[in-house]
């Protein structure tokens, strides 16, 4: 009997050791290590103000309820170092400077993209993760970064699913939620730090307030991880946008029926000349700018409340009241139609070799100019370039991102929408409906569409926007317009360079190889470093401490498609197969290609 019990003992404590080990590597991510850059050099793509317009400009997201005192008083779990310390963000991949300082716009001295507002009627002031936080991208080379703005991030934002690998600030920051909550040492010094003199009037409410939010955070974390809704890791540089938004919007605040299994992660993409563009979206689903934000806006965070507090659904007017900050949201959108892509710095990233970019003009026109020159015309005071969509079955690309906004369907009945409301919104669905909508089974385009429309006609009112105002914050009139394509758009290359890495899912790590056939492709390659290769134009891809392997035999991450090799076109293949010299030829003319050293080619 004692042989039995010391056995129970042994295997008990075992069984705590290995519990212990698992929390331990949860709650302590295994991040990539930082070295300050010498410097931060910033193009001349917009002047300083806007720059800080764009960087910190709020829109209303609030990151589960997250307050911004809180999260600058945040600490590690096994330290008291800041959470929010700029050289630990950096570690995620968030971009900050070492020479930059607080200010009014910046006062936590945080990450780009990392922002504060408040409600009407409210004096918290919540973190609000803006679009520059995804959409600002960093290239390191000899010690030396270039900021590139409106450029791919490479953070890892997005997962609050735990791993033993770590590494995802969703995960590390529940992390230290958490401990800062359960250990009562943590706490006492976290509360002191935001309250102030306010200390003991305020700290059991402190406790409350921080306990909700943390439950939310927890409540995401174990919903996102026993359903699997997202089997695809992400990593560094990628999320999954419409599955993301779909699951907040139509499963956690409709029905756990809506929840979709989200598998088919996407790159951040650059943001320079969006704006004239005629559909946006990888999938070319989406036209009106200030839907296209709002949408944007809820997939980061903002709130948003279908049902009143007895739990019906709200009716007339009463739709849809969110933290959506319209006026902010077109501030940033006029900011970005002044950013210009970014010009290749010779004096940081090497000389251009002007022949061979001549040579590379003339190999571009032959092979890439096709699809990715579009026609640009004049409509509403705009240049608008209208894209090529190339179909799934041509392009030969991961078909997963398209396929799921084209068939993922969601029962948005319980929100009672009358047919006759939804035809007055100002959503056009191309094409158009020959027969009425289901509300049982809609799209994620249709459904974040009319979504959207309430969102925004609700905010507009509570912004007093007027009817005068309203086209200009729509963006050139534009209708709320959607449609659902088996496609991916080919975009303008300017600045193309500076994008690494390539197809909408990041699976092809530099334009050399995004040239060469797929059997000259990387099948797993490292990602999450800053550090540029000017020759292959694209990050490099060695092994790092920490670094994410990024695998592209996993759904979601299929490197196919896109090949210039021999053979019949379609089904992937694109061109002909290019030399390696010529492949070299076309990278020197990308690194010119819509910039002003383009005009000195012979």
């Amino acid at each position: 009997m004692r042989h039995i019990s010391r056995v129970l003992l042994a295997i008990a404590a075992l069984l705590c050791l290995g519990l212990a080990i698992v929390l331990y590597y949860v709650v302590n991510p295994k991040l990539p290590g930082y070295v300050p850059v010498k410097q931060v050099h910033y193009l001349e793509q917009w002047n300083a103000a806007d720059r800080q317009t764009y960087y910190f400009t709020p829109q209303g997201t609030q990151v589960k309820g997250l307050r911004y005192d809180w999260f600058g008083a945040l600490e590690l779990p096994f330290s008291e170092q800041r959470f929010a310390a700029p050289e630990y963000l950096a570690r995620f991949g968030f971009l900050i400077d070492p020479a930059q300082k607080a200010n009014p716009s910046n006062p936590g001295n945080l990450p780009v993209g990392f922002a504060r507002h408040q409600n009407p009627g409210s004096k918290e002031e919540f973190l609000d993760i803006t679009c520059a936080a995804c959409h600002t991208g960093e290239l390191r080379y000899n010690g030396q970064a270039v900021r590139i703005d409106g450029g791919s991030a490479q953070h890892v934002l997005p997962s609050s699913v735990p791993t033993l690998r770590g590494g995802s600030f969703g995960q590390a920051l529940v992390a230290s939620l958490a401990s800062t909550y359960y250990n009562p040492w943590k706490f006492e010094r976290f509360a002191r730090n935001v309250l102030g003199q306010d200390y003991d009037a305020q700290h059991q409410q402190l406790r409350k307030a921080f306990k909700t939010s943390l439950d939310t955070f927890l409540s995401v974390a174990w919903n996102d991880t026993h359903r699997g809704l997202y089997p695809t890791e992400e990593g560094p540089g990628r999320t999954d946008a419409f599955g993301r938004i779909a699951n907040a919007s139509f499963g956690d605040a409709i029905s756990v029926d809506n929840y979709r299994v989200a598998n088919a992660p996407v790159d951040y993409p650059q943001l320079w000349e969006m704006w004239t563009f005629d559909w946006v979206q990888w999938n070319g689903s989406a036209q009106q700018p200030m839907a296209r934000n709002i949408g944007e806006a809820l997939g980061v965070g903002a709130t948003l409340n279908f049902f009143d507090a007895t739990g019906q659904p709200l009716k007339g007017d009463a739709r849809y009241p969110s933290s959506v900050r319209v006026r902010d949201l077109h501030l940033i959108e006029e900011t970005l139609q002044r950013l210009k892509p970014p010009a290749w710095p010779e004096e940081l990233l090497g000389s251009i070799d002007r022949p061979l970019a001549a040579k590379g003009r003339t190999l571009f026109t032959e092979n890439c100019a096709g699809c990715h020159v579009p026609t640009v015309t004049q409509n509403n005071g705009r240049p608008l370039q209208t894209l090529k969509m190339l179909p799934v079955e041509v392009i030969g690309t991961d078909p997963g991102a398209a396929n799921n906004i084209a068939d993922h369907r969601f029962d948005l009945t319980a929100l009672q929408w009358d047919p006759a409301e939804l035809a007055s919104l100002d959503v056009k669905l191309h094409p158009a409906p020959t027969e009425p909508l289901d509300l049982s089974k809609l799209s994620v385009a249709k459904g974040l569409a009319y979504v959207t429309a309430f969102v925004e006609n609700k905010a507009y009112r509570e912004a007093n926007v007027t009817p005068a105002e309203r086209p200009a914050l729509d963006g050139f009139g534009l209708p709320i317009g959607v449609r659902e394509l088996r496609a991916y758009k080919a975009r303008p290359l300017a600045g193309v360079w500076a994008t690494s890495p390539f197809l909408h899912n990041g699976s092809v790590p530099s334009i050399y190889q995004l040239l060469s056939p797929q059997d000259e492709r990387a099948t797993t390659f490292y990602k999450g470093t800053f550090e540029y290769d000017p020759r292959h134009l694209g990050y490099r891809t060695e092994a790092f401490t920490n670094g994410f392997v990024f695998d592209t035999r996993i759904t979601g991450n299929h490197n196919s498609g896109h090949e210039f090799r021999a053979g019949e076109r379609g089904n992937g293949v694109i061109g002909r197969l290019l030399q390696p010299e010529e492949r070299w030829a076309l990278l020197e003319y990308l690194k010119v290609l819509g910039g002003p050293l383009e005009s000195q080619l012979p």
